[in-house]
């Protein structure tokens, strides 16, 4: 069976693997910024410390279930984890079918095949892992103004790992060397930003452009281009903002991170047709 035949059940159990993951990235967000273990101890209640029961585990279901509070003691239970999981479970999904139907999308430029299909899930595996950290990492950063190393550095080994697999199985290596000219570029960039002007661009930045720099570039050059400016845009916008309703100055800092990972998906689900009508405005296309 192809990946295009099995393409519903695929999106299931991509959706449902989704939601799970979202239940392990509350825990990252809450333990990590505190360097905590994300593996020990199990999860518990903060007021009254009774260990969470399995059957009060399951994501989304089980905080629908006791109505948002713990069983034990009644505290109520923040409505941002069922959110962080139905989030996750909800954005696997876009991303499956963006990386199975996309006209650009590396899974529809290859050959049919055993070996076809398999490069095809590499490549959703990547993918799926990089929506992951992103909705970890711009939590994170919203709510501790870090982009922990913890999270960033494995990143920037699992990608190159798993994009090389991926050039190895469809032997198109030119992407690999396009992602690796775009990790230097952007990364480079951003440490340029971070030592030009200091205090303006943490160094947890620059670790973070240099794997969306790999991760956009594989994709091609708009992709690269298009998440790149569109970081820049929407951060500025959203500072303008917030200065215009007095939530913050002009020397106020306002975490990056966030939009750096929306520009990314932005060019990422974007970036080949807005950079094809930009070149074709310039008459370069």
């Amino acid at each position: 069976m192809t990946i295009s035949a099995a393409a519903p059940v695929l999106v299931v159990l991509v959706g449902v693997l989704g939601i799970v993951v979202g239940s392990f990235l509350n825990v990252v967000v809450h333990r990590v910024p505190a360097g905590l273990s994300v593996v020990r101890p199990a999860s518990a209640c903060p007021r009254c410390g009774h260990a969470i029961r399995r059957r009060d585990n399951v994501p989304v279901l089980s905080w629908l279930a006791l109505r948002g509070r713990c069983r034990d003691c009644g505290v109520r239970i923040p409505k941002r984890y069922p959110l962080v999981e139905a989030a996750t479970g909800g954005l696997f999904v876009v991303v499956t079918l963006l990386f199975l139907t996309a006209p650009w999308s590396p899974a529809t430029g290859v050959a049919t095949g055993a070996s076809a299909d398999v490069h095809v899930l590499v490549v959703l595996v990547a993918y799926l892992y990089l929506m992951a950290i992103s909705l970890a990492l711009a939590l994170i950063d919203l709510d501790t103004h870090t982009l922990p190393n913890r999270i960033v550095l494995p990143a920037s080994v699992v990608m190159p790992v798993l994009l090389l697999t991926a050039s190895v199985l469809s032997g198109d290596w030119a992407a690999l060397g396009r992602g690796a000219v775009g990790a230097v570029v952007l990364g480079g960039a951003y440490l340029g930003l971070a030592v030009a002007v200091p205090g303006g661009m943490g160094f947890g930045d620059v670790k973070l452009a240099v794997v969306l720099g790999l991760a956009l570039a594989y994709l091609g050059w708009g992709p690269l281009a298009v998440g790149s400016f569109g970081a820049f845009l929407l951060g500025g916008i959203f500072a303008i903002a917030l200065v215009a309703v007095r939530r913050a100055g002009r020397r106020s800092g306002i975490p990056f991170g966030p939009w750096m990972l929306v520009g990314a998906w932005l060019g990422i689900a974007f970036g080949p047709p807005l950079w094809a009508m930009y070149l074709g405005l310039l008459g370069l296309s």
